[in-house]
């Protein structure tokens, strides 16, 4: 089993920044692929990014290209989501999720361990 714990996130005005991590207990997380979804009010959970247990390759939702960064420090077992020039529409809980094995994926039932969520809010 994998148990993930998100952190970092709060309130922050439009343009600035935060860093969510991802803290893994349980196993390992080096084989692990990660990722990164988020929920709106209202809205499904849908997916930001991904990364492969190296670290190598990795994955975004188009509208965070060039402004979300994910990375992982496996030694820590812990995976980061560096938020840059937030907007308002960012605004939701944003969810650390893990998949024992294939490829990255944006697909949200590959994935089969998931953390608690953390609350993001961007205002305007």
């Amino acid at each position: 089993q994998v148990q993930l714990v998100e952190s970092g996130g709060g309130l922050v005005q439009a343009g600035g920044s935060l860093r969510l991590s991802c803290a893994a207990s349980g196993r390992a997380l080096g084989s692990y692929i990660m990722g990164w979804f988020r929920q709106a009010p209202g809205k499904e959970r849908d997916f930001v990014a991904t990364i492969s247990g190296s670290g190598l390759s990795t994955y975004y939702e188009d509208s965070v290209k060039g402004r979300f960064t994910i990375s992982r420090d496996n030694a820590k077992n812990t995976v980061y989501l560096q938020m840059n020039s937030l907007e308002p529409e960012d605004t939701a809980v944003y969810y650390c999720a893990a998949r024992r094995a294939g490829a990255v994926t944006r697909a949200r039932a590959e994935y089969e361990y998931w953390g608690q969520g953390t609350q993001v809010t961007v205002s305007s």
